[in-house]
């Protein structure tokens, strides 16, 4: 059963591409010392962390939502096909659990309304789009996909550096969307209805930004990457290696903690093991994450 559930007359659906031990919490979180992270093994070992090998527990995952009108897709993980340097087991990938996962909520390719990126790394971006006969095409064919302007912008300058600077996936997953004429670059506080809308969050990249909901008196928000991993709200301070400003991911990390604690807004996570969902509580002078379970 495909994990999900409501919010007011919002239906959202997790579709799940990978779960288990990847990146070791050192190499993810170069602000935390090693002592530190040995404070926090009693009750991270072994849900997310491994024992042993110190990789963090994580998901690979993306959301579907159902409003009256329309089927959006939030985050499109690594996709098929892609070549990766970043993180080589990423490279290659061929399995069908992805399109499985739609097919087990009564969903094909051609039922995705909209598509919204958090933020264009390669692991929101690679089911935009599938290799066939060579040729990156739009997974969705009758899909718009909407991206934030910032982030947009920044990824698409950089990009003509070279693709090492994007590890590939503008070149294979973001721009084949633009070159078929389904893309709509959008303000980064864009409002797709009254229950839907952008919030900037930005630090991990330059333009990031989470989704807002709120429906029949219900609360949530698709955080993307604010936090990888629950230790970061006990550890606001702790950037990712991945983040293009540290200080400032750290920044609006705290903000969104400080924001949603002790709320009845759902926290809808990028990476955090199942169930992923959960609500920002108090503990001590920081933060934890509630999975209600």
């Amino acid at each position: 059963m495909t994990p999900g559930g409501q919010i007011g007359d919002i239906t959202w659906h997790r579709i799940v591409e990978a779960e288990g031990p990847e990146f070791e919490i050192g190499f993810l979180l170069p602000d935390a010392t090693p002592e530190a992270i040995d404070s926090h093994r009693p009750w991270m070992e072994p849900r997310f962390l491994e024992p042993g090998t110190g990789k963090l527990v994580m998901a690979t995952q993306s959301y579907v939502l159902r409003d009256r009108h329309h089927t959006i897709l939030v985050d499109s993980c690594v996709g098929n096909d892609k070549e990766r340097r970043f993180y080589p087991p990423w490279s290659g990938l061929s399995g069908t659990k992805y399109l499985d996962g739609l097919a087990a909520i009564g969903l094909t390719v051609d039922d995705i309304d909209f598509v919204m990126c958090t933020h264009l790394h390669a692991d929101h971006v690679g089911w935009n789009t599938r290799l066939i006969d060579g040729r990156w095409v739009p997974t969705f064919p009758k899909a718009r996909y909407l991206f934030a302007e910032t982030e947009f912008g920044f990824w698409s300058e950089l990009n003509k550096k070279g693709k090492k600077y994007s590890d590939g996936c503008i070149d294979d997953s973001v721009l084949p969307v633009v070159a078929a004429g389904q893309a709509d670059i959008v303000a980064d506080d864009y409002a797709f209805s009254d229950e839907i809308w952008f919030e900037q969050t930005p630090g991990h990249t330059p333009g990031h930004v989470s989704i807002g909901l709120k429906s029949a008196g219900f609360n949530a928000i698709v955080s993307g990457d604010v936090m990888h991993t629950p230790v970061q709200c006990r550890e606001p301070g702790w950037s990712a290696v991945g983040c293009s400003d540290r200080a400032q991911s750290a920044e609006t990390r705290k903000t969104f903690l400080d924001r949603y604690c002790e709320t009845d807004t759902l926290v809808m996570t990028g990476h955090f093991p199942s169930p992923s969902v959960g609500h920002i509580c108090r503990h001590g002078d920081a933060y934890d994450f509630d999975f209600g379970d």
